[in-house]
């Protein structure tokens, strides 16, 4: 069991929760940092890593991969306490703080806790056929387009993820086979435009009837739904990409005046329990906007708001970033 103690406990590590990490390192907050997902990025680095991103403000279009990257790279310099592969589950009062437990044993008392958990957590809808399989080359989390070099990759699904992933693969992949359930696709008519360009097979009306191999995949039997026709398509990867589901987990037991499955927070960002604050897309508040760029001020506005309530005296308003760097580096000129 690990015991931590920190002044700030950041429960969700998509691009509001690393930026907040890094804004309460400008605080001077000493932070720990945890997410249930093995790596960060939440959402945005899971599934739409090879995605444009075209609203945030001084990028006229990012792919999620790169700006996962620097947001990354951002938050290490708060120097925080990185917990992957773990959820907070219990959430207990401490007398001038709060006590967590996660799902691993790991203690962290906290003096302020701020959930930036997105759409909370989130698993991929069953494919029974294939979630059977015990072997290797069953890529829930995709990898770098790079890695699928000469590989046989099947696409299941039809969404605006799916279709990305195989726009994104088959500049790559030896070959692409997309397949879908239903007749129509669901992803936007553009990516629908661009998947239509490339050399992927599509096999719409389908399913995965099996998957070969013993310690690897190596083949797969498309069942078409309609005529009942089966094909067998070479594979060395399958991706399921048929959606999510997303549940709040155990926040839903915290306590948390809720909405929708959202959390309701105050203009200070604050929520019906004292200490806890959140920001992103799992909040709502009367005029919400669901943008990322929503969730990077939601997320200044809280820690400044934690910063001035743990540390009685100090401004919510922390002045100017430039002028708080130009104090951390001596207010030498260059």
């Amino acid at each position: 069991m690990i015991d931590l103690k920190t002044d700030l406990l950041i429960v969700g590590a998509g691009p509001t929760g690393l930026f907040a990490t890094y804004y309460a390192g400008m605080r001077g907050l000493s932070v720990t940092l945890v997410d249930s997902l093995p790596q960060l990025g939440g959402q945005t680095g899971a599934l739409y890593p090879e995605k444009y991103i075209y609203d945030v403000a001084g990028f006229p279009a990012v792919k999620g991969r790169d700006l996962i990257v620097g947001l990354v790279e951002q938050a290490k310099s708060a120097a925080p306490a990185i917990l992957l592969g773990e959820e907070c589950v219990t959430l207990e009062d401490n007398g001038d703080g709060l006590r967590v437990t996660t799902s691993m044993g790991t203690v962290i008392n906290c003096g302020a806790l701020l959930v930036t958990a997105g759409i909370g957590r989130f698993t991929p809808r069953p494919i029974p056929v294939v979630d059977a399989f015990t072997g290797a080359g069953v890529d829930v989390i995709v990898r770098p387009p790079e890695a699928y070099e000469a590989a046989d990759v099947i696409v299941v699904g039809g969404g605006d993820s799916a279709l990305d992933w195989a726009v994104a693969l088959e500049a790559h992949a030896r070959s692409v086979t997309v397949v879908h359930r239903r007749s129509r696709f669901t992803a936007l008519d553009s990516t629908i435009t661009e998947l239509m360009r490339t050399s992927a097979s599509v096999h719409m009306d389908s399913e995965i009837a099996a998957l070969h191999g013993a310690e690897a995949v190596e083949a797969v039997t498309i069942r078409n739904t309609k005529t009942g026709d089966h094909t067998m398509v070479d594979a060395s990867v399958v991706i399921p990409a048929s959606g999510h589901i997303a549940s709040l987990g155990p926040l839903m037991e915290w306590g948390l005046e809720l909405q929708s499955r959202q959390i309701v927070v105050a203009t200070d960002m604050s929520t019906s329990r004292p200490r806890v604050y959140s920001a992103g897309d799992i909040t709502t508040y009367s005029g919400k906007v669901r943008l990322m760029v929503v969730g990077f001020g939601e997320a200044a506005t809280a820690v400044n708001n934690i910063a001035a309530l743990l540390r009685p005296g100090e401004d919510v308003f922390p002045g100017h970033s430039s002028e708080k760097i130009h104090a951390m580096v001596g207010g030498k000129e260059d």
